[in-house]
């Protein structure tokens, strides 16, 4: 069974953006801007930010484990 993601998607725009992220470890609901800062400090090591479309946008570092993708 893969394991699950520290972190899963839990709202997407119409158009598929990532809008609410969980922590899935301590049951903390994020927004997009608020989980890229957090990431930005250093709280999630595993994940990074990228700027799509003028916004900060949370992705998981590459690893080759589809598990470890944002869900």
């Amino acid at each position: 069974m893969p394991k699950k993601p520290r972190v899963s998607v839990i709202k997407e725009s119409d158009t598929g953006r990532n809008q609410k992220f969980v922590d899935n470890k301590s049951g903390e609901e994020m927004t997009r801007s608020g989980f890229a800062k957090k990431i930005d400090n250093g709280e999630y090591p595993d994940y990074y930010t990228r700027n799509q479309c003028g916004l900060k946008t949370p992705v998981s570092k590459p690893d080759g484990d589809e598990g470890n993708n944002l869900g």
